[in-house]
């Protein structure tokens, strides 16, 4: 990026030049013109000063007309320069209100359920909008719409009469956008990067309608109808339009006959043909791991792919900043991974087109928002995820209940006497009794406890009662006994609620002790931090007993899912349970499933030397040996019980796979161009910003406005003030500020064509060429910077020239199809034919098409791995790249195309001097100079 940071100044100035050398050679052709007797006789005869300007569609002409001196006409034409420079700033500005309207509209997302491989659904979000289809459509309307109207709107101005402005402008943007913006966008990629066209199948669809719309255009002005558009070729121009989205669009999705070419065959071990995916080589949906999400008809679908390679990048992300910072917790780390994903996730050619233009005018930049969004982003995730929700409360029942609370007690035999307590809920006015009596299970009154009987009374206001039961202590050897409490005859009006019977379990203490683990299988969330596994002691729990532990691997492995863990744990004399605390590692993963077990060895008894000699002198005599009181210390001595080794299963938290799959559904850098509120677009309009990014790198503050971006901030506010009444983004889904900005921007625009004509007429310069020099450059400004920043920020080469043969084919269809529909239905209604001159229409097609598909070819030729990308690469072969794409002697003649009429080149635009040899034989024979001049002007 370092390398970048002052290119927006260096371009901004380097166009500016640019316009004022064109300028400057236009003013010098003036004065040497004036100055010529020569020159003035041609002058009469052509399409010069001696002409009368024509009133504009808004703008009348620059009064008094007559009389003009060289430095009155030199004057007026600066005026009108800056002017059109400064109308160029405003239909930028509106133009990107225009675009972040589409970028709302086209960044709509649903959710989709989809199948893994195992049959497990799961939902994913997808954008509603196809890219390709997107990019073809609305982004290609948004990025090209100033010379789209103003095509449509000079049509209309000259009372349906062909004009040279409108399809100068998209003739002139199409062989830019082809050679200047891919030579710049070749060049600007840091040294040894590379950027690949992704879809690559699109960009040969889209690259063959582009040569195709100038194919037709020969054949319906030079050959079909010579001189003339009728009304069906004005449709069937337009009819183009769509016909390139939908087989980009069946391209893109691999329909009909690609369906097929993706596929490739091969034999089995049987001889049997048998089908298999193929993955083309010149695609770029190679992963480094195969997903198994599946679509209806078992194909792996675009969106999911896309879905899951976000949700990787997130994850590897938030693993890679853990590592950089181990002193942040994780909900920093969240926040920094979420701008980073925001970053680097994919981002269309209207937003690049935003910020570049934003940047340009002092606005600052869009991706100082991805901190903040990030920040909100992860409290809303939050809130959403810990939102439970709750049925509509149930009132509290009026009527008063009476129960044991808890349930179940448990104790050891040698407790001696224990309390049981009964609570009562609801009314407390009122004074309520209730019978308590034991019941025998396997323990039995009189030989295990003592049976009891009784009632209870609860005053007024008193909520709870307490009595006692006794437990007898023996030294006999027995299984853990339990019996019941019952409660009973609750007087009017409590009555009795679960539990109204309580189980009392007494555990022998005369053994010590049965030890086992409480259940064999354990799942848990890598996020639990400590695990506490339970070792329960039962059927006695005398004396001081060692039980011995151990962690083992499964797929679990120690150091990287869990800790190892060993070591003994010692349970003192009546205690009936122990814990053993196991760290479970952290690693963040979305998807986990790994199991770990625990063991327990064998019990020993310690502390009690005299106890401990006695069970290891019996454990070694032979059966028929054994006394009495070997015989009880063997029946004594601890034992293990039935579970032994649990099973542990390590799965992912849900919270982190929930947070993660939320903040991916939310990483849409669309939302940081989209406006909520007029207060938010007017302080956005009133605030100047840093437009550049040097020196903010992670935790700086940010970076001060420089002296260009106040001066740009201020000579661009009136725009910006105006333009931010228009609807925001989030009124109507985008719709509203759709129709709105298209308005102003044709407004605009019919303001510029009329100020581009006055200033050719000023200084005799003909439309075509103030098209081509002027207009086209400066509506093609913003996208430079647009593609320029989509080169390097964009991981892929689509959005920055992937897009430009679509956009190309789509500017002649949209822009040249329907105003040349227009203008022949309107003749054809009429009884009349709609004129277009063809000029040297064939000469200039072929010469276009052929340096358009010498220039494809030099892009596919760099995909070879010497290279590896239609864009960046080694040092030499970008510099030799970018010479071959921008030679600016040959733009003007690539820039004839299109067959307008007068329009022969520059330097026949150019106000007369006498031709030379060389200047006839470039704009053409002396028969076609002579007929040309005898056609009456507009």
């Amino acid at each position: 990026m370092a390398s970048t940071t002052n290119f927006r100044p260096k371009l901004a100035m380097g166009t500016f030049v640019l316009l004022s050398v064109a300028l400057s050679m236009t003013t010098a052709s003036v004065t040497n013109g004036a100055t010529s007797p020569a020159n003035r006789s041609i002058q009469t005869a052509g399409h010069h000063s001696d002409t009368k300007c024509q009133d504009g569609l808004l703008l009348s002409v620059w009064q008094p007309e007559d009389n003009l001196t060289t430095g009155d006409r030199i004057a007026r034409g600066l005026v009108y320069f800056f002017s059109l420079l400064y109308l160029f700033i405003g239909v930028s500005i509106v133009s990107d209100r225009f675009m972040a309207a589409i970028e709302v509209i086209t960044s709509k997302e649903k959710e989709v359920r989809v199948r893994k491989a195992g049959g497990e659904e799961q939902i994913v979000v997808v954008r509603v909008w196809n890219e390709t289809v997107a990019n073809l459509t609305l982004m290609a309307l948004g990025s090209s719409a100033p010379e789209i109207l103003l095509s449509i709107i000079e049509i209309v101005a000259k009372n349906f009469n062909a004009g040279d402005l409108g399809p100068g402008t998209i003739v002139g943007s199409a062989a830019y956008n082809l050679f200047v913006i891919m030579a710049i966008c070749v060049l600007v990629i840091p040294d040894g990067e590379v950027r690949k066209i992704k879809h690559l199948r699109v960009f040969f669809v889209t690259a063959t309608w582009s040569v195709f719309a100038y194919i037709w255009l020969y054949l319906i002005l030079a050959q079909i109808t010579p001189g003339r558009v009728d009304m069906w070729e004005g449709f069937l121009t337009f009819l183009f339009f769509p016909a390139t989205v939908i087989t980009a669009y069946v391209a893109d999705r691999r329909l009909l006959v690609y369906k097929y070419i993706s596929k490739q065959y091969r034999m089995n071990r049987r001889g049997v043909i048998v089908q298999v995916e193929a993955e083309s080589a010149m695609e770029m949906n190679n992963r480094d791991e195969k997903l198994n999400t599946i679509d209806e008809n078992g194909g792996i679908t675009e969106e999911v792919r896309d879905f899951e390679e976000s949700r990787r990048e997130y994850i590897s992300a938030l693993k890679d900043l853990r590592k950089k910072y181990p002193q942040h917790d994780l909900e920093q780390l969240e926040i920094m991974a979420q701008e980073q994903l925001m970053n680097k996730g994919p981002k269309s050619r209207a937003f690049y087109r935003i910020q570049a233009t934003r940047k340009m005018m002092g606005s600052g930049n869009i991706m100082r928002k991805i901190s903040e969004r990030a920040q909100s982003d992860l409290s809303e995730v939050k809130a959403e995820l810990q939102r439970v929700d709750v049925d509509e409360p149930i009132e509290e029942d009026a009527a008063c209940r009476v129960f044991f609370e808890p349930g179940h007690y448990t104790v050891m035999e040698s407790v001696g006497e224990f309390e049981v307590r009964v609570v009562r809920r609801g009314d407390l006015a009122a004074t309520v009794t209730v019978d308590y009596e034991t019941e025998d299970g396997s323990a039995e009154a009189g030989s295990d406890y003592i049976g009891a009987k009784g009632t209870l009374t609860f005053a007024p206001g008193v909520d709870e009662q307490r009595f006692q039961i006794q437990v007898i202590d023996d030294d006999v050897f027995e299984q853990d006994e339990h019996f019941y409490i019952r409660l009973s005859n609750a007087s009017e009006p409590a009555s009795l609620s679960t539990p109204k019977v309580a189980t009392v379990m007494i555990l022998d203490d005369d053994h010590s002790g049965i030890f086992a683990l409480t259940s064999r299988d354990h799942e848990l969330v890598e996020s639990i931090g400590t695990y506490e596994l339970k070792v329960q002691r039962y059927s006695g729990a005398r004396g001081r007993v060692r039980v011995p532990f151990w962690t083992e691997d499964g797929t679990a492995k120690a150091g990287k899912d869990y800790e190892a863990l060993s070591g003994e744990l010692i349970f003192e004399n009546n205690e009936i349970e122990k814990v053993i605390q196991l760290i479970i590692i952290e690693e963040g993963s979305y998807e986990k499933d790994v199991l770990l077990y625990v063991n327990l060895g064998e019990p020993q008894q310690i502390g009690d030397d005299h106890v401990t000699g006695i069970i290891e002198a019996a454990e070694r005599k032979a059966p028929e040996e054994l006394t009495e009181e070997d015989k009880m210390a063997l029946l004594g001595r601890p034992k293990a019980g039935d579970i032994v080794r649990a099973q542990l299963r390590i799965k992912e938290s849900k919270e982190f796979k929930n947070t993660v799959d939320k903040l991916v559904q939310r990483a849409n850098a669309s939302i940081l161009i989209g406006t909520s509120s007029w207060k938010e677009q007017f302080v956005e309009a009133l605030t100047v910003s840093a437009g550049d990014d040097d020196g903010e790198n992670e935790g700086e503050d940010p970076p001060t406005p420089s002296c260009m971006d106040y001066i740009m901030h201020f000579v661009t506010l009136f725009w910006k003030i105006i333009f931010a009444f228009i609807p925001p983004t989030d009124m109507s889904g985008g719709y509203l500020c759709f129709v709105v900005s298209i308005f102003c921007i044709g407004v605009v625009t019919a303001i510029i064509g009329d100020v581009a004509s006055h200033f050719g007429c000023t200084l005799g310069i003909k439309d075509s060429v103030t098209a081509i020099i002027f207009v086209a450059l400066g509506t093609s400004i913003p996208d430079t910077f647009a593609s320029k920043v989509a080169a390097i920020q964009d991981k892929y080469a689509d959005a920055s020239v992937g897009n430009v043969t679509g956009s190309n084919a789509v500017n002649v269809f949209l822009g040249i199809g329907v105003a040349w529909t227009i203008a022949a239905c309107y003749h054809s209604f009429h009884g009349r034919s709609f004129d277009v001159e063809p000029g040297t229409l064939a000469f200039s097609v072929t010469l276009f098409c052929t340096e358009a598909l010498v220039a494809i070819i030099v892009l596919m030729v760099r995909r070879n791995p010497r290279i590896g990308g239609e864009l960046g690469g080694p040092k030499k072969a970008k510099i030799v790249t970018s010479i071959f794409l921008f030679p600016v002697d040959r733009v003007p003649a690539d820039q004839q195309l299109g067959g307008l009429r007068y329009h022969q080149g520059f330097l026949s635009g150019l106000p007369p001097t006498e031709p030379t040899n060389t200047t006839k034989a470039l704009c053409q024979s002396p028969q076609q100079d002579n007929a040309w001049r005898q056609r009456p002007a507009n």
